[in-house]
């Protein structure tokens, strides 16, 4: 793997890094993860991306982790010694686009037995969870999964994936990979209310919960907990501590992110399904970092810890950033452990452990521990 960074984020910097990694014989694929704050355009990168000899796959993200830091500009580009196979699914904000037959479509007489599937997404389409269940029913737990949201933090939408045939959105990028990989999955959030029925949902505009509107029935529930003032305050500052837990069998709760407060409904990153119970969550810096300590913990599970030569990759998302603001090295040094470590700070991980259903979360930490040499 040949991990190179451009440290200042400009279009010659990625357009140097892209030239010095593809002109590597060895490199049979490039992953590239870039900075929101590098504001690439179409214009301006998908000449760059057309050109790439090899597949291209990846996104621009509100920060990427390079190391044992996290960078707000940037653009890292990864060569891979592993071809793999893309998949692009569109419609990821069509409210009619079947999306479990496009993901069968695309993936029509294709093996991912043992396979690993880098996803990327446009972190504020509207039906990623959709998208998801599709690659879940066609595709089941063959391949390992990992992978994120792409996206703005002004939440404006607009191209932020990368693939040969240049930046795209409202759609996602699935790179099938050869490359061995261990996952773990964690949040360290954990539930300050009883569980609060969804009464109404479409996609992720929650309407009501216990039958009355949604965003009065957060405001009390956060408001008897710590009494934030909802007047003075921007509600993404307040809901950043106060996620909602979506309860599933036999697995550590679904996390979803409410980013805005539209009327009296929460908008969420991603769906929150109609019917559904929740909790509204809570955390502090030790439970989140405990968090993804058992997520890198359940990465290394069955792999050789001692082999120097594997390459950390973590998804975590850009909210726990936010949340723990200066102490976010605490995450990133638990994680690495030392070991070589790239990323990025998502709009929404996904990810499977290999034995439990594939997901889209918030909020949560997930570690991929990536050897190429299989």
């Amino acid at each position: 793997m040949h991990i190179t960074l451009c440290n200042e984020g400009t279009l010659d910097g990625f357009a140097v890094k892209m030239k010095e990694v593809t002109s590597n014989p060895a490199v049979k694929s490039v992953m590239i993860l870039a900075c929101d704050a590098n504001e690439f355009t179409p214009e301006q990168v998908d000449p760059l991306l057309q050109q790439c000899p090899v597949p291209v796959f990846g996104g621009i993200f509100p920060q990427i982790i390079a190391g044992d830091k996290n960078l707000s500009k940037g653009t890292l580009v990864i060569g891979m010694d592993h071809a793999v196979h893309n998949v692009i699914i569109h419609g990821l904000n069509d409210p009619d686009a079947d999306l479990d037959d496009s993901v069968a479509e695309a993936f029509s007489g294709f093996d991912c037995q043992n396979k690993t599937c880098f996803v990327f997404v446009d972190g504020l389409s509207k039906r990623i969870a959709s998208l998801v269940e599709g690659l879940f029913n066609n595709l089941g737990l063959l391949p390992h999964y990992i992978g994120g949201g792409a996206g703005s933090l002004s939440f404006v939408a607009k191209p932020c994936l990368f693939t040969n045939d240049g930046l795209m959105g409202a759609a996602a990028i699935v790179a099938v990979s050869d490359v061995a990989a261990g996952i773990g999955v964690a949040h360290g959030w954990q539930p300050v209310t009883t569980s609060i029925k969804v009464t109404e949902a479409q996609g992720n505009r929650v309407i009501s919960l216990n039958w009355e509107p949604a965003l009065d029935v957060y405001k009390q529930a956060v408001k008897q907990h710590s009494n934030p003032d909802f007047d003075t305050t921007a509600f993404f500052d307040i809901a950043k501590a106060y996620p909602l837990g979506i309860t599933k069998l036999d697995t550590e709760m679904i996390v979803r992110d409410p980013i805005i407060a539209e009327g009296n409904h929460l908008i969420c990153v991603g769906e929150v399904p109609e019917g559904s119970y929740i909790y509204i969550l809570n955390g502090n810096l030790k439970s989140l970092v405990k968090g993804a300590e058992s997520a890198r913990d359940a990465a290394w599970k069955g792999m050789d810890s001692s082999d120097r030569n594997k390459t950390i990759f973590f998804i975590d998302c850009i909210s726990r950033v936010l949340f723990m603001e200066n102490e976010f090295h605490q995450e990133l040094s638990v994680v690495s452990q030392g070991r070589p470590m790239f990323g990025a700070l998502t709009l929404g991980e996904i990810a499977n452990t290999g034995d439990d259903y594939l997901e889209f979360y918030n909020k949560t930490a997930v570690v991929g521990v990536l050897d190429e040499a299989s």
